[in-house]
């Protein structure tokens, strides 16, 4: 089954423990973002703190993520640092990178997904380039997706820490 519109926003207005998510691309195309990422290539900088409806929700709910990356950073994931993660961490959002650059990668051939109150997992399907193509309710079993996120909590730093070495 296919999550889009009021289906997949309605999964973080209804979820009651956790919302937790795996990123594994250096790059994610979202047209939402494509002018702040231009601007951002081009020098502009986001200071903040900002207030969104993301940061709002991560100050009241369990909300996290592991980011899989490699070094040197993709200019996008130096935008999401900056843009994104630099505000939502303070606010309260588990954020936590995962450097396998001089490593291997614990969970290498597992693709993005969302997971919700540890039993409902949504797929993310991009383009090589980043670009998102769908999300699929996932119908089996999410006890792997649990271990999923054991090893990559396990295994990974929080962001602050990470962009302070």
């Amino acid at each position: 089954m296919l999550l889009d519109g009021e289906d997949w926003t309605s999964k973080f207005k209804t979820f009651q423990t956790e919302a937790w998510r795996l990123e594994t691309l250096p790059q994610y195309l979202v047209p939402q973002e494509a002018d702040e990422f231009a601007a951002f290539k081009a020098g502009a900088r986001f200071p903040g703190p900002y207030e969104d409806s993301w940061t709002e929700m991560v100050r009241t709910r369990n909300v996290g993520r592991v980011h899989i990356l490699t070094r040197p950073l993709s200019d996008y994931l130096r935008f999401e640092f900056e843009r994104y993660y630099h505000h939502q961490a303070p606010a309260g959002e588990d954020i936590r990178i995962l450097d396998v650059t001089d490593r291997p990668n614990p969970l290498p051939d597992v693709q993005d997904f969302w997971m919700f109150d540890r039993s409902t997992v949504v797929l993310m399907h991009y383009e090589a380039d980043g670009k998102q193509i769908s999300r699929e309710l996932y119908e089996g079993d999410p006890a792997p997706f649990v271990e999923y996120q054991r090893i990559a909590v396990a295994a990974s730093v929080p962001f602050l820490e990470y962009v302070t070495r």
